[in-house]
């Protein structure tokens, strides 16, 4: 390894985003620990006047265009963001095809969290893909992707865990990869105070989860279920002047020493919180949202997933009303701010009953304290019992969401729901493969607006696999 080990870490989101992600700043304390030169780059917070201006995207370290790198290292976490990896890499005066770009130009290599899912709509922006954990195999893929003949490099990835070449591979994906649990856990490398987790040390506490929800694609089945860190080994890794520690994981809250690993760190004089919460443990384990209180959080939140019981049931999700009422109850008793509840609208087999029991649900729980219901109309994601089940619509999902606000008028819950339109998108491009990826191109060339977005999904060919239908 030389003075030119040198590789660009780029995240397609504004900076605010990209370093509250614990798999980004893993990475990046992965490869430096490894001696690589691995520098960051961000898409700009005001994307429409750096263009205007003829901006280059340069790295946050040394100001070093991102182009001028022989390696660039994409974390993806979700589908719309693959508008940003477009632009990103245009800003970076990048071709972002790969079948436009030249030996001149850098290599691009994904990964991230989109990978336990679908990457395929990526492929056609990418040299090379690590799906999954990529911690064992990170520091020699880009030390090859800096070194090596392209072509020595691509087979080198497709013989590592988790390796694929779309070039190769055409779209035949291979097992995601785990990592080895000696190099857990994954924990952040930089306190960031303009980060939407602003100087907190970001840490894992298990990874993983156990459970079988049927629409998630972290369940029970994906890389061995929940693998748990010990709560002495995260206080050890806890550096002096971390003052704001953040637990992270799929399902921290089930880990069966959090109530403990949350007072030592209370105990040291740190504030806490936690990546997410359920609803069960919340209403079993009553010192957890009390720690969290102490150590500082103020919203308490928790997940329903589904507008009623039967609904829970049928995607293998144990939460009940019973566990909600005790989320709130525990909201009011230590003097929270709001309760947060996420849920998802237009899941299989919804039924006006069901929207019917969700405002029953809702104003019970609001009498006891002030609530804010998370709406997301449900997507249908790779790799999960629900892969093949439809999308809503857009008119049905904003159809339901009206009623759901006429139902709770007057009552103390606010609804907070994501775009129905976007959701769309996110179902094409979800299901979709390499085609949904150029469409993307097109999307973005026209302007990024739904319209634009629309048009060119729909002009990629129907396929049992991603029914292209804007309804």
């Amino acid at each position: 390894m030389g003075a030119t080990s040198r590789v660009a870490l780029v995240y397609p989101s504004p900076y605010r985003v990209g370093m509250s992600s614990l798999g980004f700043q893993w990475i990046l304390a992965t490869l430096r620990a490894a001696g690589i030169s691995a520098e960051r780059a961000f898409l700009p917070d005001d994307l429409v006047a750096f263009q205007a201006e003829g901006g280059v995207l340069r790295t946050y370290e040394t100001g070093t265009p991102v182009g001028d790198f022989p390696l660039i290292g994409v974390s993806l976490a979700y589908e719309l963001e693959l508008a940003g990896l477009v632009r990103l890499l245009e800003l970076s005066g990048v071709p972002p095809l790969r079948q436009q770009r030249g030996p001149q130009h850098p290599r691009v290599l994904l990964g991230g969290p989109l990978t336990f899912s679908n990457p395929l709509p990526a492929s056609p922006f990418v040299d090379a893909m690590l799906l999954g954990e990529a911690d064992d195999e990170v520091v020699d893929i880009v030390l090859g992707g800096i070194d090596q003949p392209r072509d020595a490099w691509l087979g080198r990835v497709q013989a590592a865990a988790g390796g694929f070449v779309p070039e190769r591979d055409g779209t035949r994906l291979p097992a995601v990869a785990r990592a080895s649990d000696k190099l857990l856990p994954a924990r952040g490398a930089i306190l960031a105070p303009e980060a939407e987790l602003s100087d907190m040390f970001l840490i894992e506490g298990e990874r993983g989860c156990h459970r079988q929800c049927a629409f998630c694609v972290m369940r029970r089945s994906t890389n061995g279920g929940m693998r748990l860190v010990s709560p002495d080994r995260i206080l050890d890794l806890v550096p002096d002047h971390a003052r704001r520690v953040g637990l992270v994981g799929a399902a921290i809250s089930d880990h069966p020493k959090l109530p403990q690993l949350l007072q030592a760190l209370l105990d040291s004089g740190r504030s806490v919180g936690v990546s997410s919460l359920r609803a069960d443990r919340v209403a079993h384990k009553p010192d957890i949202p009390r720690l969290l209180r102490l150590g500082g959080y103020r919203t308490l939140t928790v997940a329903s997933d589904a507008a009623s019981q039967r609904l829970r049931r049928s995607m293998s999700k144990g939460t009940t009303q019973a566990h909600l009422l005790a989320c709130a109850h525990a909201a009011a008793e230590h003097d929270y701010r709001v309760l947060k509840v996420y849920m998802m609208l237009g899941v299989p087999d919804e039924q006006p009953d069901d929207l019917a029991e969700l405002i029953a649900s809702t104003k019970a729980l609001a009498a006891i304290h002030p609530l804010a219901l998370g709406i997301a109309p449900f997507v249908p994601k790779r790799n999960t019992p629900l892969d093949a089940a439809p999308f809503a619509g857009i008119k049905t999902v904003e159809a339901r969401l009206r009623q759901l606000r006429q139902g709770l008028r007057g009552t103390r819950a606010e609804v907070r729901a994501t775009s129905a339109r976007w959701a769309w998108v996110e179902w094409q491009l979800a299901q979709g493969g390499p085609e949904a990826g150029e469409a993307v191109m097109r999307a973005v060339a026209n302007g990024g607006r739904f319209a634009a977005w629309r048009d060119a999904l729909s002009a990629v060919p129907r396929t049992a696999a991603a029914p292209w239908r804007a309804n």
